[in-house]
């Protein structure tokens, strides 16, 4: 519940920065407010909107810094948030199929022997596949 919570204000502080970095005044800006474009302090005071905007910013990335912060103690002090591999569960390697390899008899079942293949059949197939046609 609470991590929720942090996390509403970490993803709203995210989309506050980006929309007061969009929102400021680049550099040449205040030039053509010189020349009579339009007032730059209109809106925001005689200081302009820079110092506003200046400010929110620098308030939103902190709000933004701290919630990181705080999401990832929460994160490593609770085992909710493990990551893909840990779900995985653990198998031994002499458990793991090999392809090609004849399956492992049941436990309890008695061994038996799989008979190699005839040594023709398998010179008869390398020569039948030299036949083909390319």
């Amino acid at each position: 519940m609470l991590q929720n919570f942090i996390l509403l204000f970490h993803v709203l502080a995210a989309g506050a920065i980006v929309v007061f970095v969009l929102l400021q005044q680049g550099k040449g800006a205040d030039m053509g407010a010189a020349f009579g474009s339009g007032s730059a302090g209109s809106l925001f005071g005689s200081s302009g909107s820079a110092n506003f905007m200046s400010r929110m910013t620098a308030i939103m990335a902190t709000v933004f810094f701290i919630t990181s912060l705080v999401l990832t103690y929460i994160a490593a002090n609770t085992g909710a948030s493990r990551g893909l591999m840990d779900r995985v569960p653990a198998t031994p390697a002499s458990q793991i199929p090999v392809p090609g390899a004849p399956a492992a008899p049941a436990a309890g079942a008695p061994a038996v022997p799989v008979p190699a293949a005839p040594a023709e059949a398998a010179t008869g197939a390398a020569s039948k596949a030299q036949d083909i046609p390319k």
